[in-house]
């Protein structure tokens, strides 16, 4: 028998509210690990401390990376129920309009973030699959996966693999783009903006943007040009 889906998901609103309170998850886990990727500059022993504790949190309550993996599984279905409710608006909104309209009524500015939203989306995926396969698994990373996360973040974005580090600024821009236009978005599928508060919530999405676009990007450049070795 098939697994019915609740009727609240079935509708555009449902999915919206899906999309705002996945995309808060994602925010949150995204400004928790901007921060512990900036203890890089306390030094070797303290970042890869940071990066042997995240597995034993919980303990001795808890088997060893049993909250991790938890935390794992809650943001691999946040990321899925997210892009599946943004690929299902927008196939609801193509069927609800299968004919262009003679003469665009979108403003150039709502335009410009459609179009960031859905191709941007897509390469933040594929960023994000490559993240994985580098740090998180050390596929394809210079150390491999057995060197400890100082040794292959370094190695990542040395000044002769520059390339990466550009791949990593286009990408990381793209997700504070990305978290710009969502955040605003969700104040408003949540029912928390009005036309008085609207103000003050697109200041509070551009602050939060800005911050881990330049939190995510420090490490990097910093490797990079050789501040940290």
């Amino acid at each position: 028998m098939a697994i019915a889906i609740p009727a609240l998901y079935r509708s555009t609103v449902g999915k919206k509210a899906v999309m705002a309170v996945t995309g808060a998850v994602l925010v949150l886990f995204l400004l928790a690990h901007m921060a512990g990727n900036l203890k890089i500059f306390l030094g070797d022993s303290d970042f890869d401390h940071y990066a042997g504790w995240l597995r034993t949190l919980g303990e001795p309550a808890l088997p060893h990376r049993w909250l991790l993996t938890g935390m794992e599984i809650v943001l691999t279905v946040s990321v899925i129920l997210h892009m599946w409710s943004a690929v299902s608006l927008a196939r609801t909104a193509r069927r609800a309009r299968p004919v262009r309209y003679a003469v665009k009524k979108k403003s150039h500015a709502q335009g410009y973030a459609v179009h960031t939203m859905r191709y941007g989306g897509v390469i933040i995926l594929l960023f994000l699959i490559w993240h994985l396969l580098d740090l998180t698994f050390g596929a394809v990373n210079p150390k491999g996966g057995n060197s400890s996360p100082h040794a292959k973040v370094v190695a990542d974005f040395e000044p002769s693999r520059w390339y990466i580090t550009l791949f990593y600024v286009v990408a990381v821009v793209l997700v504070g783009v990305h978290l710009r236009h969502g955040i605003r978005s969700a104040f408003q599928t949540l029912g928390l903006a009005s036309s008085r508060s609207y103000a003050r919530y697109d200041l509070l999405a551009a602050v939060v943007s800005t911050l881990l676009v330049v939190g995510f990007l420090a490490v990097p450049i910093a490797v990079t040009f050789g501040w940290v070795k």
